[in-house]
């Protein structure tokens, strides 16, 4: 872990917006929980494209899905090794 000083843009909850240090622009800070939501809904909307048989929008969704994944796993794999619980319950994940 490193402290660093950042630029705070907006501290709106669950949606900060910030700027670190040799960045050019802001980012934006989604909370844990706010990330794991936002997973769950792409899966769902993954099941739903697989049902409509649309294979454009199945790729669509299933790339979406897996990029959310990917930076949830990350999260889970950073507050693990820093001593924290998450702060949602881990549901299995395909």
């Amino acid at each position: 872990m490193e402290i660093r000083e950042i630029e705070i843009y907006s501290d709106a909850p669950n949606y900060v917006i910030v700027r670190t240090p040799g960045r050019n622009y802001p980012g934006c800070v989604i909370q844990g929980d706010s990330l794991a939501i936002l997973l769950d809904r792409a899966s769902e909307v993954c099941s739903l494209a697989r049902s409509s048989g649309n294979q454009d929008l199945i790729e669509e969704a299933e790339d979406l899905e897996q990029a959310l994944k990917e930076r949830l796993d990350d999260y889970e794999v950073v507050l693990k090794a820093h001593g924290f619980d998450l702060p949602y319950a881990r549901r299995p994940r395909t």
